[in-house]
């Protein structure tokens, strides 16, 4: 979905570079071999977000076994494919394919099981997947899921030479496939020609960071190559980010608004208190979550 932007950002006071991290390489599910970029360690600092995996192999002996059915609860799930195609199927009968360039939404409330398994014996398999933590009161809501297909992503050019696709939340006038209240998501894919810059307003208590995924980006002076991840200072007087490259690049820029809920997190579980992570197992472990078909 090809949209003109509305409203030209412009950024008078923009955030630095706080640290920058490198993921760690691991693996998940079947055996898929990946890099977790956002770690256990960085929730509170980068609360909403709880995790972040970035997945990017042409052999398929990384990534063939997928994600089995596996349970979750008390967060949300974005998977975003770069290339490949997985196949998502849940217990509570969604099952859909993600394509290339697609995404899928799916808010775990109070628990489901699902799988992902590639749909493809060969050939480039790469993409994202992040974790959005849910408020308490949300926690134990109703699952839901949504799969936008890549044409349904709102994306615009700039005069300044970047390609933007906005997931969510809103950039340049433009919103994105989807809004989510409480925690305010904004998810942008972005890329990058020679000699680019990007402006992006954020509110100054959001939580941001940037993930470049190829080439290398300067962000207030500061160098971001490839498989890095730029966490943003906070300061009050902060009005966005302004990300330049010399050369071609692509990047994600996250960033919400914080919970400031207390975190308790045991594997595919996240809650607010260690009691609700006990009853959550128990649930599991008595069939409370359906399996998957």
């Amino acid at each position: 979905m090809n949209r003109s932007p509305d409203l030209p950002e412009t950024v008078t006071h923009a955030r630095r570079v706080e640290r920058l991290v490198q993921g760690t390489a691991t693996s998940d599910g079947g055996g898929v071999k990946l890099t977790r970029v956002l770690t256990q360690p960085l929730q509170r600092r980068l609360d909403p977000f709880l995790m972040l995996d970035a997945f990017h192999s042409d052999d398929p002996d990384d990534y063939g076994a997928g994600f089995p059915d596996h349970p979750h609860r008390g967060f949300e799930t974005v998977t975003y494919m770069i290339a490949g195609r997985m196949r998502h199927r849940d217990s509570a009968g969604n099952e859909g394919l993600l394509g290339h360039g697609g995404v899928q939404w799916m808010s775990a409330g109070r628990g489901l099981v699902h799988s992902e398994m590639p749909e493809q014996e060969a050939g480039l398999m790469q993409g994202f997947q992040l974790w959005l933590n849910l408020r308490s009161q949300d926690k134990m809501g109703s699952p839901w899921y949504r799969d936008i297909q890549a044409a349904d992503v709102p994306q615009f050019d700039t005069a300044a030479g970047v390609t933007a696709r906005v997931i969510a939340g809103s950039s340049h006038g433009v919103p994105g496939a989807v809004q989510r209240p409480h925690t305010e998501p904004l998810y942008l894919d972005l890329q990058f020609g020679k000699g680019s810059h990007f402006e992006q307003s954020l509110p100054s208590g959001h939580n941001a960071f940037v993930y470049v995924y190829e080439g290398e980006l300067d962000i207030g002076g500061q160098a971001v190559p490839a498989q890095r991840m730029a966490i943003l200072a906070n300061a009050p007087d902060a009005d966005g980010v302004v990300l330049r490259s010399r050369g071609r690049a692509r990047a994600l820029l996250i960033a919400g608004r914080p919970l400031n809920e207390p975190i308790a997190q045991y594997g595919p579980f996240v809650m607010n208190s260690n009691a609700e992570i006990f009853q959550a197992v128990d649930d599991f472990r008595a069939g409370r979550f359906t399996a998957a078909a």
